[in-house]
């Protein structure tokens, strides 16, 4: 049989007045077991004695507390959670008064951090098993009476909702999501208390503005009553005030993006109230005047400012990352999950968005140096033909005109590494000083830029001149080194110099300088021997690049002995190349037998010389083996011992055959090989050819052929030789050759054959023609 319900199900047990059984519901007063709950605190801010033992002892009272309720049956636990009221109370106070990441908190010991941890994790589990109503199949809730439970007794509302998103959003979101999830589907009338709850969220933007002075003539045209007092602006407003100001919208801010990153269902419920339009207003008028007032008031408290303008940067970013949670899910999630017939409503809502944030300028800026608009467009003109090109035109182009006069590229490079890190690292135990500018001056360099404010690259140079002229032009009585510390004080930045002097506001660091200071030059941070080059860089002797030098070959002057007769006389090359021509010296000849045991050789007088005499070279054992064959021997000048079988006497069998020259360098001489009778015709026909020669003939003989033949080409070709060196002949006195007088005999002759030379023969025509007058 199925379990039944624990709405369903009863119990008997005996009734304690009359002692019989009786029968009673499974949620039932009765069932609450009597134990008190005592209220959570924060932990001291300061970590005094007393204090710090005081928190301990209530924190272990409600941490124990809580995991006896968590270690209860499932009937004993939603008995206590419906019917106890100092559990709701104890959970309650944990949530309103747990200091939240952005909190200050000083740093605790580690006894308080231990036992926090301990209770941060039991109020979590306590929440994820109220926001169950399905533990196992035997120990369940039936969902509509699951809903009617959370909703009539209170055990969540959306106050309570946002501060869980907010405390245990990080690290838990799956769960989280599933938590919450299940309330608001489980009970619906969650939407519509979110949706009541909407006026009093936009309230707080209102009371911001209203506190700061900042509202709108159209909520302030209630006259003022005479008994109250003038409202303050943010200049006159006292800095403890505007640290309440900026953490109540910190709060907020981080609150809200929390709640719509863990159940972003509710985005819908938000645009209901034109959401987005509201922020990117509050936005418009509170963000600027903040900053404004932020910078103003930079000689009041460095460290307190710093840590104002870090959490008024984080405000900044999450009011930005909540107007496109919202956008991406109203509009652009619907356009990628909807077909293309169905997304023209999703469209139409995401320009209408777009076209009543025109004039917020700021906005625009700081919203696309996050979220680039072009990107949702082009998304647009993906997923519908049919898109008003018109309308996006004028969106981006607007878009476009709130970045006239700012730095584009810094401010989405800034924006880019902010959205890089992790969005609560300044708010997880970092030091907010660590990543403000160090000095609260500074900070009007980076307006429009929020958390990513960065100073920029030193300016050097030219430029530098431009801006130090920039600055004396206006105020010539001021010396270029004063000026000089100003710029790099305000980040080069000439405006804000010219009027921080100007209204007498300057660092108390720059008002303690001479005004007169002249620049001082520096030095080229660039050393010289790193920055030189020539062409004796790296070389033997550049002992700023070696550490050794060879000192023999360094001497001053011209050396003494360096002449003709010096270099000639050195024979150290000749003695370097003995050893090896020594080795052309002994040529091996013959082996004798094994009785002998040496070896006939030619000995030279040098290396180069011929071989004059014959000497015996005695052998090693075993250094020549005389009985071996070597495949790669040359056996070319190898003696043949003709006559060994003759009855001839023993020294001719050892005598040497007369020494001959080999055939491959003989000369060639007529009538040589005919001592021996010719055998047949065909040896006779082989020894009258001609032999070829394979050594290089005489060039000069070699040229004179080369002549002849080229003069026989050119004969052929009927080009005529040049007889100009022939007419020149020789010196005067000396007689000329027969072949200069015909050479130049002929040259007189035809003279008038070519080029200008007939001019005699045509004047003499002319004049015997009467053309000229004689």
């Amino acid at each position: 049989m199925p379990a039944l319900p624990l709405d369903q199900l009863q119990i008997t047990h005996k009734d304690p007045k009359t002692g019989k059984p009786r029968t009673s519901p499974a949620l039932h007063p009765e069932q609450k077991a009597d134990r008190y709950f005592v209220l959570y605190k924060p932990p001291p801010k300061d970590n005094i004695p007393a204090l710090v033992e005081e928190y301990l002892e209530r924190a272990t009272f409600v941490a124990n507390d809580l995991d006896w309720l968590l270690a209860l049956p499932h009937d004993k636990f939603w008995c206590q959670v419906i019917f106890d009221e100092t559990l709701q109370k104890c959970l309650d106070s944990y949530l309103h008064y747990v200091p939240r990441k952005f909190d200050e908190w000083v740093a605790p010991t580690p006894e308080v951090a231990d036992i926090q941890k301990h209770l941060h994790r039991s109020v979590f589990l306590t929440f994820l098993r109220m926001s169950t109503h399905k533990e196992s199949k035997d120990h369940y809730i039936s969902p509509s009476a699951f809903g009617e439970i959370l909703y009539n007794n209170f055990l969540f509302d959306i106050p309570k909702i946002l501060d869980l998103c907010v405390l245990f959003g990080k690290g838990n979101s799956p769960l989280l999501q599933k938590m919450i999830g299940n309330i608001f589907t489980q009970q619906p009338s969650y939407y519509n208390d979110l949706d009541e709850t909407m006026p009093t969220i936009l309230q707080v933007f209102s009371n911001i503005l209203q506190h700061c002075g900042l509202q709108g003539d159209a909520t302030s045209a209630t006259p003022q009553k005479l008994e109250e007092k003038g409202r303050l602006t943010l200049g006159d407003m006292p800095l403890l005030e505007l640290k309440d100001v900026i953490l109540y919208l910190c709060d907020t801010c981080t609150t809200l993006w929390a709640f719509l990153d863990i159940f972003p269902l509710a985005c819908q419920t938000f645009q209901k109230h034109d959401f987005c339009s509201r922020i990117a207003s509050f936005y418009e008028v509170a963000i600027p005047e903040l900053e404004s007032t932020v910078k103003k008031r930079r000689l009041e408290d460095s460290k307190l400012l710093s840590d104002l303008w870090q959490r008024l940067s984080h405000s900044k970013k999450k009011l930005l990352e909540v107007f496109h949670i919202i956008l991406n899910h109203i509009c652009l999630l619907p356009i990628l999950e909807s077909s293309c017939d169905s997304v023209q409503g999703f469209i139409e809502e995401f320009l209408q968005i777009f076209s009543s944030l025109l004039q917020e300028k700021r906005f625009l800026r700081d919203y696309d140096a996050l979220f680039p608009v072009a990107e949702d467009v082009s998304l647009l003109q993906q997923a519908s033909s049919v898109l008003d090109e018109t309308r996006t035109a004028y969106i981006l182009q607007a878009v476009e005109s709130a970045w006239e006069g700012v730095d584009r590229r810094k401010a989405t490079d800034a924006k880019d590494t902010l959205v890089a890190d992790d969005p609560n690292r300044a708010l997880n135990g970092v030091p907010v000083t660590a990543q403000m500018p160090s000095h609260p001056e500074n900070l009007e360099e980076a307006e429009g830029m929020g958390a990513t404010a960065a100073p920029g690259p030193a300016v050097c140079g030219v430029e530098l001149d431009s801006l130090i002229s920039q600055v004396k032009d206006l105020l010539p009585d001021l010396g270029e080194g004063f000026i000089l510390a100003c710029l790099e004080h305000y980040c080069y930045n000439p405006e804000q110099v010219i009027n921080n002097i100007l209204e007498d506001r300057l660092a108390p660091a720059l008002n303690q300088l001479d005004r007169s200071l002249d620049r001082q030059v520096k030095p080229d941070p660039t050393p010289l021997l790193a920055s030189r080059h020539n062409v004796f860089q790296n070389d033997e002797f550049d002992v700023f690049s070696r550490d050794s030098v060879d000192l023999n070959r360094i001497h001053k002057g011209r050396r003494k002995e360096e002449n003709t007769r010096t270099l000639v006389n050195d024979k150290r090359e000749v003695a370097a190349q003995r050893r090896r021509y020594e080795q052309y010296s002994v040529v091996v000849e013959e082996v004798g037998g094994s009785s002998g045991g040496g070896r006939l050789s030619w000995a030279s007088a040098g290396p180069l010389q011929p071989m004059l005499a014959l000497s015996q070279v005695p052998l090693e054992p075993g250094e020549y083996g005389g009985d071996d064959y070597e495949d790669e021997y040359d056996d070319t000048y190898d003696g043949n011992q003709i006559g060994a079988n003759d009855a001839d006497s023993d020294d001719e069998l050892v005598s040497r055959r007369p020494f001959t020259i080999p055939q491959i360098l003989r000369t060639k001489v007529p009538g040589e090989g005919q001592e021996k009778e010719d055998d047949g015709e065909e040896e006779e026909a082989e020894d009258d050819a001609p032999k070829p020669d394979h050594f290089v003939q005489d060039p000069a003989v070699l040229r004179e052929k080369a002549e002849a033949r080229r003069m026989a080409f050119l004969a052929r070709k009927g080009y005529r030789h040049d007889s100009s060196t022939a007419v020149a002949g020789g010196p005067r006195g000396h007689g000329q050759s027969r072949e200069t007088t015909q050479e130049r005999r002929k040259k007189e002759a035809n003279k008038a054959t070519r080029a200008n030379h007939n001019r005699r023969t045509m004047a003499d025509r002319k004049r015997s023609k009467g053309m000229i007058p004689s």
